[in-house]
């Protein structure tokens, strides 16, 4: 997928940068390329599983403070 801008008319080269600028941030393509960058090692079932229920326990605590201040 290539990005590009072409200058209309009397526009400034300025205009110009920003409207490329625009489009490159609108195709999420940096996002890509620094996910890219580095290789990341996939998480096991059981890894996502354990940080699921853990993740799952610290909301039931916050939950209970927002009633129980005094915990």
């Amino acid at each position: 997928m290539a990005i590009y801008a072409i200058k209309h008319g009397d526009e400034s080269t300025d205009r110009l940068q920003q409207r490329f600028k625009k489009q490159v941030q609108k195709s999420n393509l940096i996002k890509i390329l620094r996910e890219r960058r580095t290789h990341k090692r996939h998480k096991t079932r059981r890894l996502e599983r354990i940080r699921a229920l853990k993740r799952e326990g610290y909301r039931q605590d916050n939950r209970k403070k927002q009633f129980y201040s005094n915990m």
